[in-house]
């Protein structure tokens, strides 16, 4: 099962799908301009989820490591019993160095372009 955060990323995609078939279908302009921020909220999340991999700044305590120091034997098992199984601080797969979330990012970017660009054109044509 993916992390928390892998999740969270699905949620912009979905509503994109949505929007792009409602752009296309009835030609709302409006649908165009809220996919495109639809994928910019989902690369901010890819590049939130590429900083907690990296280690630049902490995640959400339901997806990190957290510090063990301090603890006893039952706190500490207690920790390790409610520890997910996919953690989001750890680069699960990548592909040239870049992990998913980091394509994610990136591909999110491209994507806000695409309906940014549908949305000027369709503009300039009305």
């Amino acid at each position: 099962a993916p992390c928390e955060m892998c999740l969270w990323q699905r949620w912009p995609h979905g509503a994109a799908i949505i929007l792009g078939a409602l752009a296309a279908a009835l030609g709302w302009r409006a649908a165009m301009a809220l996919g495109a921020l639809a994928m910019l909220i989902g690369a901010g999340l890819g590049v939130m989820h590429v900083g907690v991999e990296q280690h630049w700044w902490t995640g959400i305590t339901t997806c990190s490591a957290a510090p063990v120091g301090g603890l006893s034997a039952e706190q500490l098992l207690a920790q390790i019993m409610a520890a997910p199984l996919v953690r989001c601080d750890e680069i699960a797969w990548s592909l040239f160095g870049v992990s998913m979330a980091g394509w994610n990012a990136l591909l999110s970017l491209g994507l806000a372009g695409l309906f940014a660009r549908a949305y000027a054109s369709s503009s300039a044509s009305q």
